[in-house]
């Protein structure tokens, strides 16, 4: 649930398509960006696409080095952990006012089996698109379009740290099967019990990407 990008200036249309390629995985932390590359992929002007960088590095997801470029942001632990306090306060309390017939939870569910088939084609970066297509679909039953902006924001810095693991198929595949708790819960009617899930399933995803931060030597 977010607002018409045609109603957007060029700058923040860029942005966002930018930060959809942070949330994909098809950027990883640390990666330079060519300005001429990425001039010529989204067909605009240098200008328009600094002022996007700028944007971006506004909300912490680009860095700019001075003569040496812009960067994808690394998150640090500081980082993973306010993401996680403010994916506790909003997942959970969009959960705990869900009802099973949200057009939301038809999305959470259609993740979940994209999840599924991703798994058993060991495609783990198609796995972590899912799981956050399937997060990003739990904060659309606050039926709230800022909110959902709002969380597009968090998913790429999560993205982000996700990247950051030596061993993807450790962090996205024992959550698969929690998703699809999740969404059963959800399905039934039993909208606390899904927060309590939603809540013990955020714990151990935090616990598992600042793991691999500290390996990285944040």
């Amino acid at each position: 649930m977010t607002e018409n990008l045609d109603s957007l200036p060029l700058s923040d249309r860029l942005a966002r398509e930018i930060r959809n390629l942070l949330i994909s995985g098809e950027l990883p932390a640390g990666q330079r960006l060519s300005e001429a590359a990425f001039s010529e992929r989204f067909n605009v002007s240098r200008n328009s696409l600094r002022e996007a960088f700028r944007l971006l590095t506004k909300d912490g997801l680009l860095r700019h080095e001075a003569n040496r470029g812009v960067f994808v942001a690394v998150p640090t632990i500081a980082t993973i952990l306010d993401i996680y306090r403010v994916r506790r306060m909003v997942e959970c309390g969009a959960l705990r006012q869900s009802w099973p017939r949200h057009s939301a939870v038809t999305s959470m569910r259609e993740a979940v089996e994209v999840a599924k088939i991703r798994r058993e084609a060991l495609d783990w970066v198609g796995v972590g698109s899912a799981n956050m297509f399937f997060h990003e679909s739990v904060v659309d039953l606050a039926d709230s379009t800022r909110l959902s902006d709002f969380y597009e924001r968090i998913a790429a810095e999560l993205r982000l740290g996700f990247g950051l693991l030596a061993n993807p198929e450790q962090l996205h595949a024992p959550f698969v099967e929690l998703n699809d708790k999740i969404v059963k819960l959800v399905e039934e009617g039993m909208a606390d019990d899904a927060a309590r899930e939603m809540e013990i399933y955020l714990n151990l995803s935090e616990r598992t990407v600042l793991k691999s931060l500290e390996r990285h030597g944040e």
